[in-house]
């Protein structure tokens, strides 16, 4: 029997708190966040990762240190941020026995078997995948949920089948209005999101069960994830194994109520304003990054220094990287081919640095349909879609 179980060390250091570590021998070391309350244990020995940063433990939230984005084009899967919502993630999973069940308003259900989608013809795709909370830590006033850096987000190659020939093998009926998703992780409410049906029809959307050429690890929704290009991560369901068509909108929790931002143009309201209309979740805003230098460093004086960093946006192919130091005046950074509509791009510029004292650096990105990056950070009470434009402050000497 072909079964995926985690060992010991591992099923202890997700149940534990701080204490496991040590008992199943964990590396850990504290690390500072950049915002109040923002301490954190740098941990290594979760198998399969390497030095993370620990969000919490049950369910596990690890977060990505963010001088991997430094290192590569694609996330390392040993690196990638994990964030799961219940603490039923599965651990164990026989594989034989796994059935993709789809049902609902279709013209024949079904119950595919790995070796089925295997026999499908497969499909790889470049995406960013992104929690959307991340960088909640820095949302002010604070709100609850997990308080991420800027790590809660990687970028991979994956690899699967294309949904839309699934779809298409169980012949969806017209009047169909969207299609849920659910996975192995049964605690209640029990996760599940759904897509319109030209989204998810869309060529782009997988069901993924490679990850930068490696089977997906049950951290990152083995055997199966529902991959979203451009979406946010909530809509990449873990280990799916259930897809209903449905005639109505979802009405369940994680749609109805949970991930939803105001009804505004930027998805923003007003601290202590009035609850108004919500609209779930959806695709993301482009967000640009420096990767080679931090809020704080040093720089020689009167000279030159190369800067590079990585921009992604949900919402269109990047078009434009720019750079200022007041935020009046942008120059173009020079952008690399590689990336994809939906992946990283790398970019990169040489910036002039002044006299002794402090110079800022701020970093914004464009993308094709015209989204920009606004220079102040919009506040909705789920931390959700951050994307304000990043500044540095540097030290010159």
């Amino acid at each position: 029997m072909d079964r995926f179980a985690p060992s010991r060390r591992h099923f202890m250091g997700l149940l534990g708190i701080t204490a496991a570590a040590a008992v199943s021998g964990l590396r850990a070391a504290d690390v500072q966040l950049p915002f109040d309350n923002g301490k954190r244990q740098l941990v290594e020995g979760f198998e399969g990762k390497g030095r993370m940063i620990l969000q919490r433990t049950r369910a596990p939230l690890l977060e990505t240190p963010f001088e991997v984005y430094d290192n590569g084009l694609l996330t390392p899967v040993d690196r990638f941020y994990v964030r799961w919502h219940t603490a039923s993630a599965p651990r164990q999973i026989d594989t034989a026995a796994f059935r993709l069940n789809v049902h609902g308003h279709v013209e024949r259900e079904l119950s595919l078997a790995l070796a089925d989608l295997r026999s499908l013809p497969a499909r790889e795709v470049t995406a960013v995948s992104q929690c959307a909370g991340n960088s909640r830590g820095f949302s002010d006033p604070r709100v609850p949920g997990a308080q991420w850096g800027n790590g809660a987000m990687g970028n991979a190659v994956w690899r699967g089948v294309n949904l839309r020939q699934v779809l298409d093998r169980a012949g969806v009926k017209a009047g169909s209005m969207a299609i849920r998703f659910r996975g192995l992780d049964a605690a209640p409410p029990h996760f599940g999101k759904s897509l319109g049906v030209d989204i998810a029809r869309n060529d782009d959307v997988l069901l993924a069960t490679h990850m930068n050429g490696q089977p997906l690890p049950w951290d990152h929704g083995f055997p199966l994830r529902l991959v979203v290009p451009g979406w946010f991560a909530t809509y990449w369901v873990k280990a799916v194994s259930d897809i209903e068509v449905l005639t109505t909108e979802d009405d369940n929790y994680w749609m109805a109520k949970a991930y939803r931002i105001p009804a505004t143009p930027d998805g923003s309201t007003t601290p202590g304003a009035p609850a108004g209309a919500t609209t779930p979740i959806s695709t993301m805003p482009p967000r640009s990054f420096v990767t080679n230098v931090r809020d704080g460093d040093r720089l020689r004086a009167h000279s030159q220094h190369a800067i590079r960093g990585i921009a992604f946006s949900g919402k269109a192919a990047i078009r434009r990287v720019e750079w200022s130091g007041d935020g009046n005046t942008w120059h173009r950074c020079q952008i690399d081919g590689e990336g994809g509509v939906y992946g990283f791009r790398r970019w990169h510029t040489q910036i002039p640095v002044g006299a002794p004292g402090g110079q800022q650096l701020l970093v914004r990105a464009t993308d094709a349909a015209g989204n920009v990056q606004p220079l102040h950070a919009g506040w909705n009470p789920g931390g959700f879609m951050r994307n304000a434009v990043e500044s540095l402050n540097l030290v010159i000497a």
